[in-house]
């Protein structure tokens, strides 16, 4: 998006629009985890990642900054929660490394649109 254009909507944040693309990669991630975990790391891994952007999205519709700041910060934790839960697939054999660097790759580009985003709040 155009720095430029109005944001009218948390749709129209780049952060949360790369939130989407990280919780879309995680659910194809873990539509190969072995069925055993269907119930135990798969859902944890796929309710944080979903946790990012609903965070933004909850935030954006506060009618304070310092609110907008707190769901921005829980998104903040939910990208850590997310790195530790691939961390443990990968230690499990549950994710390649190649699939772990593009993740993490991922993850670590919006933890830092996120902080930036944070201190443009402060």
């Amino acid at each position: 998006m155009n720095t430029k254009e109005k944001i009218r909507n948390f749709k129209d944040l780049d952060v949360w629009k790369k939130g989407i693309e990280i919780v879309k990669d995680i659910y194809k991630t873990v539509d190969g985890f072995p069925k055993k975990e269907l119930y135990g790391l798969a859902s944890q891994i796929r309710r944080s990642s979903i946790s990012i952007p609903s965070n933004i999205a909850e935030g954006f519709n506060r009618f304070h900054n310092k609110e907008y700041r707190h769901f921005l910060y829980i998104a903040l934790g939910s990208c850590a929660e997310l790195e530790t839960q691939i961390e443990i697939a990968v230690e499990l054999e549950y994710i390649d490394n190649e699939r772990k660097a593009l993740l993490l790759e991922k993850l670590d580009h919006e933890s830092r649109m996120l902080r930036n985003l944070i201190k443009k709040l402060n």
